[in-house]
């Protein structure tokens, strides 16, 4: 069965118990704290803390299910209460976008709205150049 993050940090600390009581070195409490931060099941924590006196290790009993698989089938599915329709749903999704969006946009603007700026200046400085070459190449 595998072994939960509370499970491994729990053997750590029986670790850490065991190299105050100078049970371990502190190679060892640094070797097995690994080996036991990279166990994925109850069977490789077991083994690191076999030799120290600790409770041992127990798995949870497994899930047990809410009722038998026979009845599980022959209820028919039932309808959910209170669900809300498509159509309330997607009013309130529109509402929350039209609401949002100023916000959205003032962002946009905040963060672009300086290199926006400054490509209006540039193409427009840029037009001014071309048109104003244009002409005079027009007047002769």
């Amino acid at each position: 069965m595998l072994a939960s993050d509370a499970d491994r940090e729990h053997v750590v600390e029986v670790l850490k118990t065991a190299f105050v009581q100078g049970r371990l070195t502190i190679d060892e409490l640094r070797l097995r704290a690994g080996l036991a931060l990279a166990s994925r099941t109850y069977a490789e924590l077991g083994v690191t803390i076999a030799d120290i006196p600790a409770p041992r290790l127990k798995p949870p009993p497994p899930p047990r299910s809410v009722r038998p698989a026979a009845q599980a089938s022959a209820d028919p599915p039932v309808a959910p209460v209170g669900r809300m329709p498509a159509g309330a749903k997607a009013a309130v999704w529109a509402a929350c976008v039209i609401v949002a969006l100023p916000a959205v946009w003032a962002a946009f603007l905040t963060y672009y709205g300086g290199f926006l700026v400054i490509f209006l200046i540039a193409f427009t400085g840029l037009t001014v150049t071309i048109g104003t070459t244009v002409d005079k190449k027009a007047a002769g």
